[in-house]
């Protein structure tokens, strides 16, 4: 990295530092370059920088950076963790101060919308408010905390406590907030309760605020950083370093202005089909030209390649696209997960020593698992069955309805004699059992595992089910170990970006950079009419809000872009770009 003018400002700065920059601009590069320089002015024992992000996406990108730029030695002294892990370091010592148990636990995402039977803000109002004010009872009373408190807790906990501010400020004499501009107001209530004792740069890009949609997230954050820090201002400009020789941020910079160019831009392409041809069938092409794209452009095969949707039921769509056919295409989805960590709760029940316990209190406790999973997922018909089938038990009978009858089965084949103690064979060996049922509920539960361990999260749950096999020569407490492990990866680590094709939201999508992204864009129904689904709903003539979580999406790439986009219906947004043929440049540069 060159240090320009700009750039020195920041490593000089001894106060609070703003750094504004467009995608790729190099705002993390350089902030990582004034923790070194931080770092070696020399820090007290126990002291550390602080990098914060919103998401652990931000994180796992943060974390490989500064292996590029801090030695093993300077890494040590460098704190990057989510809000969320900072303020649950915070709470778990010191919320007591606020009136909870001494010892607080997580209400973990799953098990929230398990208590509140899978209500939506938005839907129902009423009911959402009331379960507000459950949550703030829940930790009041049994030291129960759901994630969104995690925020207006830590907040609250600062504002009446000047000892722990200086506590922080003392352990963090600096601390850097990644994505600045999409922090919540409770997050950035924190930071402005720690900035009158330690030393705060933010980074921001408001052409990136794709989250405005959230409550309390909006343009004002800016502001708000420079109203109450008055920082010195660095602008990095739409300098592009994520991908440098193409011309991806230029084209993610064209999209925001509503701008075209008819000569193309390096580094981008276009794939287009048909509305009646196979999903599967386009990927595969789309994968096929991408590869060959960045091989040709780098002379190295990607390692890591992003489809991008702008719906989670689209991800889902394509996932299965890429699962059909005889050789389904290795990926990983990511996707809402509460769903899948119900789905595991029930098959670590199914790992569990269960000898001795009779067979109705077995099915009882296992539809109990399955209606938890329909719970969260607001299916009540679902639940309503699930839970006369539970009563049908407590009287000492068995329905015999066929998904009773499959369990009953999965159940009698399910036992520790059927286990051999290695978690992986064990685990496969569930699902098997369950996708053999031939009961739709059943293979469903098995498809939510396959998502589940497709991350590195499969190796916390296998060590922590080795070791219970250790102890016992049984899974037991199952359960308990995997609970453990899905919480380790949800608050502490789970910042492993793994390498692969990766299915996912453009939202999802947001602080992670791969070698190369597919953009897929099809037809989403808009009442009667079809209309492209990168025009998101409510969104007017000229886009701006469209626009902008495109450019977002199509700036993810450091070495190639591909938009797969469908003939018709066309899109408002990129009908007038004109973009070279993925297929063509693939097959011209051999």
């Amino acid at each position: 990295m060159k240090i320009c003018t700009e750039r020195q400002k920041l490593l000089d700065c001894d106060g609070h530092a703003m750094v504004v920059g467009g995608p790729g601009s190099g705002k993390t590069t350089i902030a990582l370059k004034k923790a070194l320089v931080r770092i070696e002015r020399g820090l007290e024992p126990g002291q550390s920088v602080l990098f914060l992000s919103f998401s652990r996406a931000a994180v796992a990108r943060i974390v490989q950076a500064s292996r590029l730029q801090l030695s093993r030695d300077n890494r040590t002294l460098l704190n990057v963790q989510t809000f969320h892990s900072f303020f649950w370091d915070l709470l778990k010592t010191h919320s007591y101060l606020l009136g909870t148990p001494r010892t607080i636990r997580i209400l973990m995402p799953q098990d929230e919308r398990v208590r509140n039977g899978g209500i939506k803000r938005d839907k129902e109002p009423r009911k959402w408010a009331a379960w507000l004010q459950e949550r703030e009872n829940l930790f009041a009373s049994e030291g129960l905390i759901a994630f969104d408190l995690f925020a207006p807790k830590a907040a609250s906990l600062l504002s009446q406590s000047l000892l722990i501010r200086e506590l922080i400020a003392e352990r963090f004499p600096l601390v850097i907030v990644d994505e600045a501009q999409d922090t919540g107001p409770d997050a950035w209530r924190c930071i402005e309760l720690l900035a009158d004792s330690t030393q705060v740069i933010c980074l921001a890009d408001l052409e990136q605020q794709i989250f405005d949609h959230l409550p309390g997230i909006g343009p004002e954050r800016i502001e708000a950083i420079k109203t109450v820090l008055q920082p010195t201002k660095i602008n990095l400009g739409s300098e592009n370093m994520r991908s440098p020789g193409s011309q991806i941020a230029e084209f993610g910079q064209d999209i925001l202005a509503g701008r075209t160019r008819s000569g193309g831009y390096r580094g981008v392409s276009t794939l287009s089909f048909n509305r009646a041809t196979d999903l599967g069938q386009t990927l595969r092409k789309a994968l096929g030209c991408l590869k060959r794209q960045v091989r040709n452009e780098t002379t190295n095969w990607p390692k890591t390649i992003a489809i991008l949707v702008p719906s989670g039921s689209e991800a889902a769509k394509v996932s299965a696209s890429l699962n059909s056919a005889t050789k389904p295409v290795p990926h990983k989805l990511m996707f809402d997960e509460d769903e899948a960590r119900l789905a595991a709760r029930f098959a670590a029940y199914l790992l569990e020593p269960r000898e001795g316990i009779d067979e109705t209190s077995q099915i009882a406790e296992a539809l109990m698992l399955l209606c938890d999973l329909k719970k969260a997922a607001g299916a009540s018909s679902a639940v309503k069955q699930l839970l006369g089938w539970v009563a049908k038990c407590k009287t000492g009978k068995i329905s015999t309805a066929g998904q009773v009858a499959a369990l009953r089965i999965v159940l009698a084949t399910l036992k520790t004699t059927a286990f051999t103690g290695d978690p992986a064979k064990d685990w496969t060996f569930t699902k098997k059992t369950l996708r053999a049922s031939g009961e739709p509920m059943l293979i469903t539960v098995a498809q939510h595992l396959d998502y589940l361990v497709a991350f590195n999260r499969g190796k916390r749950i296998s060590a922590n089910l080795s070791s219970a096999w250790e102890t016992t020569e049984t899974y037991s407490r199952a359960r308990e170990a995997l609970d453990a492990a899905l919480t380790q990866d949800l608050i502490l680590d789970g910042i492993d970006d793994p390498d692969g094709i990766q299915v996912m939201t453009i939202h999802k999508a947001k602080g992670k950079q791969f070698d190369g992204v597919i953009v897929l864009r099809r037809e989403s129904h808009n009442g009667q009419k079809l209309v492209s689904n990168f025009v998101w709903r409510g969104d007017t003539s000229p886009y701006r809000r469209s626009r902008k979580i495109l450019m977002v999406a199509v700036t993810r790439a450091k070495t190639h872009t591909m938009m797969v986009q469908q003939i018709w219906p066309s899109c408002p947004i990129m009908k007038d770009h004109t973009l070279s043929s993925a297929y063509e440049q693939a097959q011209s540069k051999g």
